[in-house]
Order: structure tokens, then C-alpha cells, then sequence
């Protein structure tokens, strides 16, 4: 395993009313983000790691500043100019902070929308991932809930990927870090049987013929999938559902979390819920009353879709993301 070398903490002027971590790393979109709050450190605020490739980065926040850093495997660390540089560009590709949240948000004309954003008061934006770990992760998240799914994620990357470094902070056991697997460390017919050990059940074909099939029709799957980036939404969403354990909401949680589709509303019966509740759908058969909702189709999934999109706009799936982690009982 190797020893890291960290830069040291580097300030953003970025108010919490722009993005605020303990919501939007746990809310459902990201499931690797790792809390750390070491006894020897005099910063009051907690630290936010996460293991990409090549570093691990780790954010504090206070209200009006992100800060952060990057650990690297000793052997690779960059000079302390450019890990600065590398790792601030990331962050602001990775949160979107081209967005002006404040002005986005002001434009949504919908009071129950505006109700909910004044809950947290701000700070919940869409986060723009790696498609391949978002791919998984969604794949992993049906008929699940927050906890288990970020169970899922974590032992995806210490049973498949190697340890990028150990960091050993002070008073403290050494922390091993593992980066996401690529398609090819889960291609082979063997981790079907091995997810189903570690609690994968039925989502452990979709892991293993998802991966297995990316890399026979692809050189380079997760090149492949960024390119979807480039495409219009319905071929993007064509394209997810051909993946084993791919369905509407899936290839929807992906089209919006990192393939810039900011338009898309992924539809499950938590947002159909809040439709009936709130927005005035209807479906014939179903008052919506005692917290009952009809079984998910898919002409009902594109029906409550186009309806939010209708009054949310062109960053929909951005409101989405607002109702949905409003509703949450964690931050409820």
C-alpha cells in the first residue's frame, strides 16, 4: 500500500447558500463520500473525502468558504501549484459552480418549489459524477435506500480495486483509500457469484453483464459513456436502457447526475407522490389520499416527467433534486 503526501488546505470564497455539503453528499445523488472528524484536529468544521484515480480530496466548509486539499500516493504527488490547480478545476467541474444557484433557483416561478428551498436555505445542486460509478451506483439503488446502497458502493471498491494509499492522521489508525473499479475489474462472469456473497442479490448480474457488455462493445467504456454527453437526450436515454438493469429511472438518475441533462426529472414513486400531492396529477383510479400511489409504468413515468418539466423548466431535474431531498426523512 502506499504512503501519502497531502498539499495543505487552499480557501474558495463560496457561501453555503451556493452548495452546502452535508446535504448534497448525502442526499442520495453520491454514495462515497466519507465523513472524517479526527479527535487531534483543531478545525471545528468536519472533513468530506472522497478517492478519485489518482488523489483523495477533502473538503471543510464554512458559511461563506469551501476549503480543500488533495492526498496523493507519495510516488505521484504533483507539485503543490498544480495539485491546487487540478483539484480546484475538479471541484468545480464536479459541483457545477458555473451554475449560479441563486439566480437559477429565483427564476423557478412555484411556491412549493420556493418553500422548499427556503428549508435549507439554498446550497442543494445537482453534482455532474463519473457516469460509470454513477451508472453502478443506480444500478445498486433499486428497491434500496441510502444506507445500503452506500454499503454497496464502498465494498465495490475495496473488494475489486487495490488501495491507492493509506493515510495515517495524527492520534489516529491508518485510513486505506480505494478508487471506483473500472469496467473491466467487474467483467468477468466470476463477480456475479462474488457480489451475491457480499449481499448484492439480483443486482449482482445487472453489475457483472453491464460491465461485461460495455467492454466488448466498447475500447474504452467510460470514455464511450462521457461521450453521451455530446448526444441529445433521447439517444443518451436510448443508449442507458440497453444496459442490463437500466429502466427509466436509472438511465434518468444518470442522463441528470452526469450526463448534463439538466432537464430530466427521474420519476420513481417517492416523485409521483409528491406530483399527486402537490402538482395536481392525477390518475384515474387513485386519489392520491392516505399516501397511497399507483404502480410505476412507463406512461406514467414520462407523463409526471413531462409535467414537471413543464413547470420547472430547463433545469428541472435541479428542482427535482430540491423536492426530493426536502421530502427526505433525514433532513426532514
Amino acid at each position: 500500500m502506499a504512503t501519502a503526501t497531502a498539499d495543505a488546505f487552499q480557501s474558495f470564497p463560496l457561501p453555503i447558500s451556493h452548495l452546502s455539503l452535508p446535504v448534497v453528499l448525502k442526499c442520495g445523488q453520491s454514495f462515497r463520500w466519507s465523513k472524517v472528524e479526527h479527535p487531534s484536529s483543531s478545525a471545528s468544521e468536519p472533513e468530506w473525502r472522497l478517492t478519485l484515480q489518482d488523489r483523495v480530496v477533502c473538503l471543510r466548509q464554512t458559511p461563506t468558504t469551501l476549503l480543500y486539499r488533495a492526498i496523493y500516493p507519495s510516488s505521484e504527488f504533483e507539485t503543490e501549484g498544480e495539485s491546487r490547480l487540478s483539484t480546484l478545476h475538479w471541484l468545480k467541474d464536479y459541483f457545477q459552480l458555473e451554475v449560479d444557484l441563486i439566480k437559477l433557483f429565483s427564476e423557478v416561478k412555484d411556491p412549493v418549489f420556493q418553500n422548499a428551498v427556503k428549508k435549507f436555505e439554498g446550497g442543494i445542486r445537482i453534482l455532474r459524477q463519473d457516469p460509470w460509478e454513477n451508472l453502478l451506483s443506480f444500478i445498486c439503488s433499486q428497491n434500496n435506500h441510502i444506507s445500503r446502497i452506500t454499503g454497496m458502493v464502498q465494498n465495490l471498491c475495496t473488494h475489486f480495486s487495490d488501495s491507492l494509499l493509506v493515510d495515517t492522521p495524527p492520534d489516529s489508525l491508518p485510513i486505506p483509500y480505494y478508487p471506483f473499479p473500472s469496467p473491466q475489474l467487474l467483467s468477468d462472469p466470476s463477480v456475479d457469484a462474488s457480489l451475491r456473497g457480499l449481499g448484492f442479490g439480483y443486482r449482482a448480474k445487472y453489475i457483472q453483464k453491464t460491465a461485461a457488455m460495455l467492454c466488448e462493445e466498447h475500447d474504452n467504456p467510460q470514455e464511450w459513456l462521457l461521450s453521451l454527453r455530446d448526444v441529445p437526450t433521447a439517444q443518451a436515454r436510448e443508449e442507458l436502457l440497453r444496459l442490463p438493469g437500466v429502466g427509466p429511472k436509472v438511465a434518468d438518475c444518470i442522463l441528470l447526475m452526469s450526463l448534463d441533462k439538466h432537464e430530466v426529472v427521474p420519476i420513481d414513486t417517492h416523485m409521483l407522490q409528491i406530483a399527486m400531492k402537490h402538482y395536481n396529477f392525477r390518475v384515474p383510479g387513485h386519489s392520491g389520499k392516505g399516501g397511497g400511489v399507483p404502480p410505476m409504468t412507463p406512461k406514467l413515468h414520462i407523463e409526471v416527467s413531462a409535467k414537471l418539466q413543464k413547470i420547472w423548466g430547463p433545469y428541472a431535474g435541479w428542482a427535482q433534486g430540491v423536492l426530493f431531498t426536502s421530502d427526505l426523512k433525514a433532513f426532514s
